[in-house]
């Protein structure tokens, strides 16, 4: 009777569409780190971790965020992922002393759930710590555009805090002024749900807690849930480092520079393999970048110049005006100033030294071959000092001599002797008209 009864009222809560209560799957509990600055890599690392996730029907996913902010696209990736995923996504700012900056903020807020561990900070969510360029403030149509682009950043975060119900006002002023909080007034002003030391304290915090994913309301049990860290693997681990403005300039000069050494060594092949392979690493991060087009124009043309140098000596005029275009795309490449996409100065001065040490030497080899004398054709017989080797039976005034790897028929005007040292004075045709060299003198003569 009670079974009966219990079926029936599971029945009638269906057709009245009363939702019914889903208890998670007792599946694992994978933790994805985001502890570097937010860029293709990460946003990558994170799509496909949360994909991996759904497929193998994860019961929740831990972002562990230390980042001092990225690239505005590749937050709004991973955004776009956390919302679109059907397992749920804690964003847990950790260990003590991390931060949520910038980026990371917006990440932040669009997880379900979001704590912090004791002594970290989020906030400074302006659009110029997210990759956007700003203009001199004098400028009308720039302020425009800078309003612009804070009033479109401020209404995403706004509509990320009202999704998740959290304090709208603070998020537009950490949009607005730059504002940031700490993990302890964080959770005073709704921003966070949970403080926790380590995982460990979070989940068990976690364990029995409802969610809504998707329209289903889930129940988590998270207290003795299997932990797995998903590792970035070596693809992941080679695109950061690829990606990184100043290894992507690197891998440009080394490409330059490999294949001027394959035009001035022909054949050698290793400077045309490696130089190829560094200028298409290179090209293929930078098309993930957010680059200034006046950038790579000026780095193309002192590319184009040097290797030019090589076919067209010009004393250094051509290849220095090389590198004072690459130093100059070089300096305005990033069109952003996100933390951590930025080129160094220090390795622009570098790349700046290693290139004109590479000009000197390349100018140095020009102008030797340059004062070089012929060593070929006739100006290269004429004048040489060479060793009879044999005499014509018939005629002593002739004989043969090895010149330049060849056997030569030669012509005095003196008798000749086989072991004679004799100097080439002329060539008619294929016969060398040579003259005697007189001995050195014994020394007492």
């Amino acid at each position: 009777m009670s079974s009966r009864w219990w079926r029936n009222t599971v029945l009638l809560m269906w057709l009245l569409g009363v939702p019914v209560v889903a208890t998670a799957a007792d599946g694992s509990v994978r933790v994805l780190a985001v502890d570097d600055v937010i860029g293709p890599a990460s946003a990558e690392y994170v799509v496909n971790g949360l994909a991996r996730a759904a497929d193998e029907q994860a019961q929740l996913v831990v972002l562990t965020i230390d980042t001092p902010g990225g690239l505005q696209s590749s937050m709004r990736v991973i955004v776009q992922a956390i919302l679109a995923s059907p397992v749920p996504v804690v964003s847990y700012v950790w260990p003590s002393g991390a931060r949520a900056a910038s980026a990371g903020t917006y990440i932040l807020y669009a997880s379900h759930i979001a704590a912090m561990a004791p002594g970290t900070h989020l906030g400074a969510a302006t659009p110029i710590q997210l990759g956007v360029q700003p203009a001199p403030s004098e400028s009308p149509a720039t302020d425009t555009e800078t309003r612009k682009q804070i009033s479109d950043a401020s209404a995403f975060l706004r509509g990320l805090a009202q999704l998740r119900g959290r304090n709208a006002e603070w998020a537009e002023q950490a949009v607005r002024d730059a504002v940031s909080l700490t993990d302890s007034e964080a959770a005073k002003l709704d921003v966070i749900e949970y403080r926790a030391k380590d995982l460990s304290d979070l989940l068990g915090q976690l364990d029995g807690k409802f969610l809504n994913v998707e329209g289903r309301n889930v129940q988590l049990h998270t207290a003795n849930a299997t932990v797995i860290h998903d590792d970035p693997g070596w693809r992941i681990r080679a695109l950061a480092i690829i990606t990184n403005p100043n290894v992507a300039l690197v891998l440009m000069m080394i490409g330059v520079f490999g294949l001027i050494f394959e035009f001035f060594n022909p054949g050698s092949a290793a400077g045309g393999v490696i130089g190829s392979i560094c200028l298409l690493l290179a090209m293929y991060a930078l098309q993930l970048l957010p680059v200034s087009y006046a950038g790579v124009g000026l780095i193309m043309l002192g590319m184009a110049l040097m290797v030019a140098e090589a076919f067209l000596p010009s004393f250094g005029v051509i290849g220095f005006g090389g590198i004072v275009a690459f130093i100059g795309g070089a300096t305005m490449l990033m069109d952003t100033q996100a933390p951590g996409f930025s080129v160094a100065l220090p390795l622009i001065i570098a790349m700046a030294a290693v290139s004109a040490l590479c000009l000197i030497g390349l100018v140095g080899v020009a102008l030797k071959s340059r004062q070089r004398q012929v060593v070929s054709g006739d100006a290269g017989l004429v004048g040489s000092m060479v060793t009879i080797t044999a005499l014509q039976a018939d005629d002593p005034l002739g004989g043969w001599v090895q010149l330049q790897g060849e056997n030569w028929q030669v012509l005095s005007q003196t008798p000749l002797r086989p072991g004679q040292r004799v100097r080439v004075v002329a060539r008619r045709g294929l016969l060398l008209e040579v003259t005697e060299v007189p001995d050195k003198p014994q020394q007492g003569d």
